[in-house]
C-alpha cells in the first residue's frame, strides 16, 4: 500500500508542551511532513522537538509583538485556520486543543483529528474563562458569553470535516461525543518516561507541582492549601501568563521556580515527596512524569488523572485523588497520602504504561489500518 502524502496542522506553536510531544511523535511517523499553525514562537532550543519540519504560519506571525498579545485574538482564530492552505495532501492530521480541526479541507482529502480537548475556553470551563474576563462588568460577560457560543457554533461545524477522531483519553472520548455527537478511538499521548529512569534515588522532602500558570490550572487551590500548612514546602515549576498574579501574595513556605530545563525538572521531581495537582486536566502528562520520577501524585479526580493515577485502596496505588478543586481538600489528600504506603517501583511500572515508543506504535497501527479501508473507500469515523 501507498503511504500518501500528509500535512500536519496545529493550533499554535508558543511553548514545548503535551502538545507538542505529540506532534514531535507524528513527525516521526511522517518525516517530511509540513506543519501549518496560527503562530511559530519557539527558541532555537524548543525548535529542536520538531526535528527540521517545514512550518507554516498565519498572517499573526508577522503582526508587532503577536507573542504577547496573540492569544486574544481568539475570536478570529476560526477564520484565520480556515485560511491556511494543506489542500495539496492526501491526508491531514490535526492535533488539537482549540481550533486545528476547522482547516479547510477539499474534497477526496482524509482527516484525522487527534483531540486533546475540545476548547476549554468555550466548553469545559467556559464559565471559568468567562468570569476572568469579564471581571465582575455584566457588558463584558455577555460580550464573552456570546462569543463563546458563536464559537461553540462553529466548533461544531468544524468538526463535521473530521473524518475520524483519537481522544487522548477517555474522558476526551466522552467529551468529543458530547461537544460533537462523534466517536472516537483512544490512544494516550506520549510520555518521556526515560527521561526519569536515574532520579528519585535520595532523600524526599517537600511537595512539587508543574504546570503552565493558567486559571484553569488551579495553582492558586494549591498556594491556599500550602498557606495553611506553613510546615510543609510546595515547589512550583512553570510559567505563563497567571504568574504576576499569582506571585502577589505567596506564603513563605511557597516558592515560584519559573520554567527550568528538562534536567533540573527531572531532578525537582525526583527530590519532591509528593506531586500535587488541582487541575482539571484531559490526560495530565506532568501526572505521569511525576510517577516516571518514582513520586507518587495527588491529584483531582475529575478527567485524565482518573486513568494515569492509581488510587490509595487499589492493589498498586500510585497516588491520592481527591473529589474538590479547593484547599480543604488539598489538605485532606495530603493528610491521607502521608498516611499511606506508596512504593516508587509502582509509580514508575504505572508510568511505563504511557511510554512515547507505545503511543508512537498504537498510532501507526491505528493509521496503517485507516489508510487501507481508504484504499478501499470506507474511511469514515473509523474510530
Amino acid at each position: 500500500m501507498k503511504r500518501p502524502s500528509v500535512a500536519l496542522v496545529h493550533d499554535w506553536l508558543d511553548a514545548p508542551g503535551g502538545g507538542e510531544a505529540v506532534l514531535a511523535s507524528l513527525l516521526a511517523l511522517f518525516p517530511g511532513a509540513p506543519v501549518f499553525t496560527l503562530v511559530d514562537f519557539l527558541s532555537d532550543a524548543e525548535r529542536q522537538l520538531l526535528a527540521a519540519a517545514t512550518v507554516h504560519t498565519s498572517w499573526l506571525q508577522v503582526m508587532p509583538a503577536a507573542k504577547r498579545w496573540f492569544r486574544y485574538a481568539a475570536a478570529a482564530f476560526p477564520s484565520i485556520i480556515e485560511g491556511l492552505d494543506a489542500s495539496a495532501y492526501e491526508v491531514i492530521i490535526s492535533d488539537c486543543h482549540a481550533v486545528a480541526k476547522g482547516v479547510r479541507k477539499r474534497p477526496g482529502q482524509l482527516h484525522v483529528c487527534y483531540c486533546h480537548s475540545p476548547a476549554r475556553f468555550a466548553w469545559a470551563m467556559a464559565s471559568t474563562y468567562r468570569d476572568r474576563a469579564a471581571a465582575g462588568s455584566a457588558l463584558r460577560e455577555a460580550i464573552v458569553r456570546r462569543a463563546q457560543a458563536r464559537f461553540r457554533r462553529w466548533d461544531v461545524e468544524a468538526s463535521h470535516g473530521v473524518d475520524c477522531f483519537i481522544a487522548n483519553s477517555q474522558h476526551i472520548a466522552q467529551a468529543v461525543r458530547s461537544c460533537y455527537g462523534r466517536t472516537a478511538a483512544v490512544i494516550y499521548p506520549p510520555v518521556d518516561v526515560d527521561r526519569f529512569a536515574s532520579v528519585g534515588q535520595g532523600q524526599r522532602n517537600g511537595y512539587v507541582t508543574v504546570s503552565r500558570l493558567v486559571a484553569y490550572k488551579r495553582i492558586d487551590v494549591l498556594v491556599e492549601a500550602f498557606r495553611a500548612m506553613p510546615q510543609r514546602r510546595l515547589l512550583v515549576i512553570g510559567d505563563g501568563p497567571e504568574a504576576r498574579l499569582l506571585a502577589r501574595d505567596v506564603p513563605r513556605n511557597v516558592t515560584f521556580a519559573g520554567r527550568l530545563d528538562d534536567e533540573q525538572m527531572a531532578r525537582a521531581l525526583g527530590e519532591a515527596r509528593g506531586f500535587v495537582f488541582a487541575a482539571h486536566e484531559d490526560f495530565g502528562i506532568a501526572t505521569v512524569e511525576a510517577q516516571a520520577a518514582g513520586t507518587p501524585v495527588l491529584a483531582y479526580r475529575m478527567g485524565g488523572s482518573s486513568e494515569t493515577v492509581n488510587d490509595v485502596g487499589s492493589p498498586r496505588p500510585t497516588g491520592v485523588l481527591f473529589d474538590e478543586q479547593s484547599p480543604a481538600a488539598v489538605i485532606d489528600a495530603i493528610a491521607r497520602f502521608e498516611r499511606a504506603t506508596i512504593r516508587a517501583d509502582d509509580c514508575r511500572a504505572n508510568a511505563a504504561r504511557f511510554a512515547t515508543s507505545r503511543f508512537r506504535s498504537e498510532l501507526a497501527a491505528y493509521l496503517e489500518a485507516l489508510f487501507g479501508r481508504v484504499d478501499r473507500g470506507s474511511a469514515k469515523e473509523a474510530g
